[in-house]
């Protein structure tokens, strides 16, 4: 007989179960071709890195206005031309930050005599946040070409069009430059089920998480190697030394930058007493709103109803969020300002805040200033981020040294200083917050993590020299068609398409398919149906792995 599978799978599709399983399927397809590409990858020379890289990099860059708008468009957070610089920054500017950087070629170090071999860690699987959604693919899937990785994108739900989208031109980008089909891909349909299936299969060689604190924990949880950061919470203290206006004019700037959606922002501002009254003078007149007691209460009530950040004020204008408080501000406002009294987890302004909305704490000298900003810290944010305008190089190191955290700027707007714009710290959208933080790096993230170097030592004996490795290259130009995903030889294959991508679809390579459109001629439903519940049982069972 004849069987349309899409007919006769119509209605089991419906149920979340079938559902749940396909999805499975698809990504147990999308790591079996991940795998493949990435052996693939892992042969290639500098020369070809080079220029994938440097394809993928101009490919983003030239969507990066547009990707900016529709991550606005879909997920409601942010200030997209600040979301063109992100996305700018995480393509070409990456390119320009990392040129003449290789981390491919084999390394000689004839004084020591040790020849170091470049070791990818094969398959990545990146999840993306929200919040920076098209910035962090195009940062996490740069970093992973760099150093001949394949990728596999997990975007948040709430941004998996637009970063579906942006996986998809990237991919497209690569394959035309020459790298293998599958080394870059995405996840279509993310879900927590789908996420930790695939954190655990152990064709994941080392999972990116970028994203809520349960989410990164799951990834250090899941048996395979993981690099995750935490929540930030960054206090930012004004001593009196400080230049008054230029530290208002640079935290107004950082805190209205993309809404505040950067975990980098500044969430506590502490003054000393002194300079207190000039700086809020200062930032009133750029555009922050300070308010009263009162005003404060209802703008807690709204941003943290239960105790816990509203996701409804992420990323929001200032007036938009003062008028769901209730309180009288302008479209002019560009930062809201709320007093507290004092740096203790009760008083819920001094929690991280996704939004430019600031808590604001007078100290009487530097030194209390320095106890309030690791009173912060120690709330949330511990590893992640601290800000300091001084002049007062004793002030400054004592607080760098007090405050546990692994990155602080010093006269400039932490938002993006601690990302790496406007600093020298590597750009990135994935902040390390070390043993402090609980995470497994304490730097920027940045290509170097993505790579083991294999050490080759010799003898330190003058009597046993170390042979000549000048010239030499084990990674062969990939300058002819790029190889394809292998099929099953007795499978009718549709070049168009690289892998199956369903189950009904797996089941259909698996018993083989005619050319003339009738795709399973001769099987009967139950063969169907039991080799349907074989598959399934089958990448369940691998996705389940460890």
């Amino acid at each position: 007989m004849s069987l349309d599978v899409t007919q006769s799978l119509a209605s089991d599709r419906q149920s979340p179960q079938v559902k749940a399983f396909s999805e499975i399927s698809q990504a147990g397809h999308a790591l079996e071709r991940a795998t493949w590409a990435a052996r693939e990858f892992g042969t290639y020379s500098a020369t070809d890195i080079n220029r994938i890289v440097s394809a993928v990099a101009d490919a983003a860059s030239r969507h990066a206005e547009e990707f900016a708008s529709a991550t606005v468009d879909e997920t409601g957070f942010g200030v997209v031309e600040h979301k063109i610089q992100k996305n700018l920054a995480c393509s070409t500017g990456l390119l320009d930050e990392y040129a003449g950087a290789d981390f491919v070629t084999p390394r000689v170090d004839s004084e020591k005599k040790v020849l170091e071999i470049p070791r990818p860690a094969g398959v990545i699987f990146a999840l993306a946040p929200s919040t920076n959604p098209v910035a962090t693919v195009y940062f996490k899937v740069l970093l992973s070409l760099m150093t001949r990785n394949a990728v596999l994108i997990s975007p948040h739900p709430m941004a998996k069009v637009v970063s579906n989208r942006a996986a998809e031109i990237l991919a497209e980008a690569a394959v035309g430059a020459g790298a293998p089909d599958g080394v870059i891909q995405s996840l279509p349909e993310p879900s927590l089920p789908l996420i930790e299936a695939v954190m655990k299969d152990e064709r994941t060689k080392l999972i990116l998480a970028t994203g809520g604190t349960a989410m990164v924990r799951s990834a250090y949880s899941s048996s395979n190697p993981a690099l995750g950061v935490g929540p930030g919470n960054v206090p930012v203290f004004v001593d009196s030394t400080a230049d008054v206006r230029a530290a208002a004019a640079h935290i107004v700037d950082s805190k209205k930058f993309d809404n505040s959606v950067l975990c980098t922002n500044e969430s506590v501002l502490i003054a000393e007493d002194s300079i207190a009254d000039s700086l809020v003078r200062e930032m009133s007149r750029l555009g922050a709103h300070f308010l009263t007691v009162e005003e404060s209460k209802k703008l807690a009530d709204v941003m943290y109803p239960t105790g816990r950040l509203n996701s409804e004020v992420v990323g929001k204008d200032a007036h938009v969020i003062a008028g769901m408080a209730g309180i009288n501000s302008g479209p002019k406002t560009k930062v809201l300002v709320a007093p507290i009294s004092a740096p203790v987890p009760e008083e819920v302004m001094t929690h991280e805040k996704l939004a430019p909305v600031l808590g604001f704490l007078r100290v009487t000298d530097a030194e209390r200033g320095i106890s309030a900003a690791r009173a912060i810290v120690r709330i949330a944010g511990a590893g992640h981020s601290a800000a300091i305008h001084s002049t007062n190089s004793r002030t400054i190191m004592a607080y760098g040294a007090a405050v546990p955290v692994l990155r602080m700027t010093v006269n400039a707007g932490n938002s993006t200083g601690s990302a790496g714009l406007g600093t020298s710290l590597a750009t990135s959208m994935t902040i390390g917050t070390g043993f402090v933080g609980r995470s497994g790096v304490g730097e920027n993230l940045q290509p170097s993590h993505l790579v083991n170097w294999t050490k080759v030592a010799h003898s330190t004996l003058s009597q046993d020299p170390m042979p000549n490795y000048s010239g030499l290259d084990p990674w062969r130009s990939h300058d002819q068609p790029v190889p394809e995903y292998p099929v099953a030889s007795n499978a009718q294959r549709d070049y168009s398409v690289a892998a199956p991508t369903s189950v009904a679809d797996g089941v259909i390579s698996k018993l083989g398919a005619s050319a003339d459109g009738d795709r399973i001629s001769a099987v009967s439903d139950a063969a169907l149906r039991a080799e349907i519940r074989r598959l399934v049982a089958q990448e369940l069972a691998n996705m389940s792995k460890g």
